[in-house]
């Protein structure tokens, strides 16, 4: 005689995937917006770097 089916194992089975899953979402997501604030942070920097030199440069050279 087969056994009957434990319908509460396997929604609980069925949960811990789906919330693996969901987790394993969230973590790519994290990652990927972590790797976009480093690139605009560093972006940022090197702009501000580049373009405070030139705007001083011309404002000193427009009042000789």
């Amino acid at each position: 005689m087969p056994l009957k089916p434990n319908y509460r194992h396997e929604r609980a089975q069925k949960n811990r995937a789906r919330e693996s899953r969901k987790q394993e979402k969230l973590k790519r997501r994290e990652e990927a917006s972590a790797r976009r604030k480093a690139s605009r942070e560093g972006e940022t920097v090197d702009d501000a770097a580049g373009v405070n030199p030139v705007v001083e440069q011309t404002t000193e050279a427009a009042r000789d």
